[in-house]
């Protein structure tokens, strides 16, 4: 009887600790699968794969950014179900509640709803915003926000107060709800990227002097129409900063008139206008405004690296319908090109 006792004490003891190791094991692994505190913001967050990364440069990656408490867990579960390889490249959005388990089918599954979205040359940071909230991508405002992020603006070395001009218009595939600061990121470093396919000399220069002719190209890009002439106007607006002689860029009255004080795009310039008291108005003011007033595409920014080498110092519009343009060399000649466009207009009229 006493043997039964012992042998029922001692069975009563191994599962005990049978139970005991079991719920350790368990609140290990919890603790394991669980989320960080650092990531608990109440918002989601962006994680890349970028293409030829192996499962250890993400698992180290997702802890460096706060997404996972221990690489060694991620790893090790992805080998026991034999996923090592089927980590998809994209862009993920990560919840702050995400457990590590939920980010492994996050990027084992590639599940990223996205929504094509086009930006064409030349629009601004507010047009931009707008184009993504119509598409249900981000909220505008908070786009605006993000591109005034002084932490993309000292990533990138960008010397204004604003990531105007370094926005690279192109297609992108984004996915609904997406993180305002991701995509501005994303476009900044696409210009980059094409930047130094342009001109791989740039990183010689200064981000001040980087900046000059991003600005340049700004203004190039909202006053060509036909590819071949963005050198040509270039080499007007180079040879006038040369003098000390203003820009006289009607783009940078219609930036004043609808970016700044938010009017309607005009019909025409008028000598109103061009009287405008601001720092972009090269009408009034010589050498360059103090930011870019759109966000160049290549063919502006190949423009602004590589004009042509020309003596001219004006142009004026030739023919609307072509976006043509007349170059001069002298104050007289353009007068006489500019007296023959108006006279077209008002016979056409």
């Amino acid at each position: 009887m006493k043997k039964l006792s012992k042998l029922f004490r001692l069975l009563i003891v191994v599962i005990t600790a049978a139970l005991f190791t079991i719920l350790l094991s368990a609140g290990g692994i919890i603790y394991l699968n669980s989320p960080p505190h650092s990531s608990s913001t109440g918002k989601s967050t962006v994680f890349i794969i970028h293409k030829g990364e192996n499962l250890s440069q993400i698992s180290e990656r997702l802890k460096r950014e706060g997404f996972i408490r221990f690489p060694f867990f991620i790893r090790a579960v992805s080998r026991f179900k034999k996923i090592e390889t089927e980590y998809k490249v994209g862009y993920y959005k990560i919840d702050p509640d995400f457990t590590s388990i939920d980010i492994i089918k996050l990027l084992t599954s590639g599940r990223q709803e996205q929504v094509k979205i086009t930006f064409p040359e030349g629009l601004t940071i507010k047009k931009i915003a707008l184009h993504l909230e119509s598409k249900k991508i981000t909220n505008a405002q908070d786009f605006i926000n993000a591109a005034h992020s002084k932490k993309i603006l000292r990533k990138y070395n960008i010397p204004g107060n604003t990531a105007e001009g370094y926005l690279y218009p192109d297609t992108y595939f984004f996915p609904k709800e997406f993180p305002a600061e991701a995509i501005v990121d994303i476009m900044v470093e696409q210009f980059f990227k094409v930047l130094n396919k342009i001109e791989p000399e740039y990183i010689k220069l200064t981000p001040e002097e980087l900046h000059k002719k991003i600005i340049l190209a700004s203004i190039v890009e909202r006053e060509y129409r036909i590819k071949s002439e963005a050198p040509l106007i270039a080499s007007v607006f180079y040879n006038r900063l040369s003098r000390n002689i203003g820009l006289e860029s009607c783009a940078t009255l219609e930036y004043i008139i609808t970016e700044i004080e938010g009017k309607n795009h005009p019909t025409y310039i008028t000598f109103e206008d061009k009287k405008l008291n601001s720092p972009f108005n090269t009408y009034k003011w010589a050498g360059l405004p103090p930011a870019p007033i759109s966000n160049p595409g290549k063919v502006a920014i190949d423009a602004a690296f590589h004009p042509a080498k020309t003596d001219y110092w004006y142009f004026v519009l030739e023919d609307v319908k072509t976006g043509r343009h007349y170059f001069s060399k002298s104050l007289e000649e353009h007068k006489k090109a500019k007296y023959i466009y108006l006279k077209k207009i008002h016979a056409g009229s």
